[in-house]
């Protein structure tokens, strides 16, 4: 019996090895994924705000046509946190690393915003120069009262008006952005 009870002596301590082994290699797993989780989300290396960083872009409508990019030109250099750029494309630069790309789609709200008719004006159409032609449709820079320049789309004319809409051309869309870093200045 002596026997017996050491034999089931030696199987408990093997047991008991083997589950410390599980426990510390579970915990060395969990110590590897949380590791890994910091490295992705909380990047020292990555860009974050205050950063300037250099990015090229291609800019794509919810049905897949381009609105912009500046690809094969200079890069988009911007502060982040400066409000440079609308702040869906911001946010998505955060956490980017040198040689990444992402694609995002940025929503209305964290791009140009949704449709404001309080940016639609009725001017006296002597207000304006008249070398100018005024056509419905077409985007034209004037200069405000307070010395801005804004772009503002010619919604109608008559002999004596003209509606001006300074609302974004983009306002009221999704935007999608292929965004490539390029390079973080700190």
């Amino acid at each position: 019996m002596k026997r017996s009870e050491k034999e089931k002596g030696r199987q408990k301590a093997e047991k008991d090895k083997n589950r410390i082994l599980m426990v510390v290699g579970g915990a060395i797993a969990a110590l590897i994924l949380v590791s890994i989780i910091a490295l992705v989300f909380v990047n020292p290396s990555g860009a974050k705000a205050g950063d300037t960083v250099a990015v090229y872009y291609t800019g794509t409508l919810d049905d897949g046509t381009q609105f912009d990019s500046n690809i094969g030109r200079d890069p988009l250099v911007f502060v982040i946190g400066q409000g440079r750029v609308v702040p869906g494309m911001e946010e998505a630069v955060i956490g980017m690393t040198p040689g990444s790309t992402k694609t995002v789609t940025v929503p209305v709200e964290k791009a140009y915003g949704p449709y404001r008719d309080d940016l639609v004006h009725v001017m006296d159409r002597s207000l304006l120069p008249s070398d100018v032609d005024l056509v419905p449709g077409n985007y034209y820079q004037i200069r405000r009262s307070d010395g801005a320049v804004a772009t503002v789309k010619i919604l109608n004319v008559t002999e004596s008006t003209v509606t001006l809409d300074e609302n974004h051309e983009l306002v009221g869309r999704d935007l999608t952005f292929t965004i490539t870093l390029s390079e973080i200045a700190r």
